[in-house]
């Protein structure tokens, strides 16, 4: 994960803090833990959770010591990074114990304590650029699964400054945009509504025009107040929070058109960087984290569920848990990275790494596929990936999965394109919220979408 901090070039100091963007780049605990005995979850999850808090203390620490940082090269290390490493190091150890008491310890988890300071120009934020992570999660994933949750993950461009200086100074740029007309079309590998399983059905939940809202995560961080560290979107079921239970989540009420689907599904916020303050301007998971501006009701949202071009499908189980794509692609790389941005009249144009620029009377749109393969077993894994897959292009899944329909969500946005000749000024920038140790400033690389359901 990283934390980025932005400081204008144009103030004194020395070191990396006067090239405008620096990262706290922590190794992925999660990620390591393929394997986690269930009698251990419970406290694996919430150390996990703890870590991310750990983290964005730590940039919220780097954000107001901003100026004693520049007055003293070593105050970052002796005040941020040297006490992050041994809380770090306590949290981890503590997972290992946990596991220890029920299996097998992991090999090597002491060697993740240890963050590091980074600069917008390091190869690792290089890297980071690709086309980030998703960050989507599924729940128990059924077609209309009663208590399904959905949270398409937040995003983050650019390296901060210039017009409006984004979110809380922390960007997007201009360079984080682009001209949709400018992209290339591409083809699909395998046309939908072909092969084996050619169906395909859509269920319609709203657009969250009653504002419902939190940072939560009850999949990644149960029981963990802010655990995404960046606001939710939510339509669907309407009980989800970190606290909510299979049983809070099946007997909720619903903003579904079909009242029998108690899906949950949640994304990342859209903000327009105009400096509007929100009701959550002083809160976690808002203005806390770097996330501030004016929150935009999505003009439509859709979800599809897709068959498989070579096999049948499977349906999902009950209480199956995904989560597709990465809220912190910035440092743990593309490999989940399934999200994407587009203009209405231009979806075979598809960008990865840019906000689009659409043209007049287009709106820009936030696709999420998620994984449509299934391990046949398990409702949820240790680090909630390893249980299900993506298909290849041609649709196959990897030995030992499963096909289960695959579920296409399709936000719209009516915004402006933003002027990007004076940096948002005449007309703002957009962005996504994310989690604020994800990437040097808010850029398209990074989202997060997830859902979880139960079905009665």
């Amino acid at each position: 994960m990283a934390a980025n901090v932005y400081a204008s070039a144009t103030e004194g100091g020395q070191g990396p803090w006067t090239s405008g963007s620096v990262t706290v780049d922590c190794p992925d605990v999660g990620s390591r833990l393929t394997s986690v005995p269930d009698a251990a979850g419970e406290e694996v999850d919430r150390e996990l959770a703890l870590l991310d808090q750990q983290t964005a203390a730590a940039y919220r620490q780097l954000q107001e010591s901003a100026q004693a940082v520049r007055d003293d090269s070593g105050f970052a290390d002796n005040a941020v990074m040297n006490p992050l490493k041994e809380k770090r190091a306590a949290t981890i150890e503590r997972i290992g114990i946990a596991i220890d008491r029920v299996g097998d310890r992991p090999e090597g988890l002491a060697d993740l304590a240890a963050c590091t300071l980074r600069t917008a120009d390091d190869k690792a934020g290089e890297e980071a650029g690709g086309n980030g992570g998703d960050g989507q999660d599924q729940g128990n994933g059924q077609q209309g699964g009663d208590g399904q949750q959905q949270d398409n993950g937040g995003q983050q461009g650019g390296q901060g400054g210039g017009g409006n200086g984004g979110q809380a100074g922390n960007g997007p740029v201009a360079a984080d945009f682009a001209d949709i007309t400018s992209v290339q079309p591409s083809g699909q590998a395998v046309a939908p509504g072909t092969g084996p399983s050619r169906g395909t059905f859509a269920t319609s939940c709203g657009v969250n025009a009653n504002g419902v809202f939190n940072s939560d995560n009850v999949i990644v961080a149960p029981g963990v107040t802010n655990g995404a560290h960046h606001f939710h979107d939510y339509v669907g079921n309407q009980a989800n929070d970190a606290f909510a239970s299979d049983d809070d989540l099946a007997n909720a009420e619903t903003t579904c058109v079909d009242q029998g689907d108690r899906s949950s599904y949640f994304w990342p916020v859209l903000r327009l960087q105009n400096g509007a303050q929100e009701k959550d301007a002083q809160s976690p998971g808002g203005g806390v984290e770097g996330n501030a501006g004016e929150i935009v009701t999505p003009k439509e949202v859709t979800m599809t569920f897709v068959g498989n071009p070579r096999s049948t499908v499977t349906a999902m189980p009950r209480l199956l848990r995904i989560i597709t794509g990465d809220a912190k692609a910035f440092v743990n790389g593309t490999a989940n990275a399934n999200a994407s941005w587009s203009c209405t009249g231009f979806e075979d144009r598809q960008l990865k790494d840019k906000y689009p620029v659409c043209p007049n009377g287009s709106d820009v749109v936030r696709t999420f596929r998620f994984q449509s393969c299934w391990d046949g077993n398990n409702i949820d894994s240790a680090n909630h990936r390893t249980h299900v897959a993506f298909a290849a292009a041609d649709g196959s899944c990897p030995a030992g999965f499963q096909a289960v329909p695959q579920l296409v969500q399709r936000i719209v946005y009516d915004v402006d394109a933003p002027s990007l000749q004076d940096g948002g000024r005449t007309t703002p920038l957009f962005a996504v919220d994310s989690f604020p140790s994800s990437c040097t400033s808010r850029s398209p690389t990074t989202a997060t979408s997830s859902t979880s359901s139960t079905r009665t």
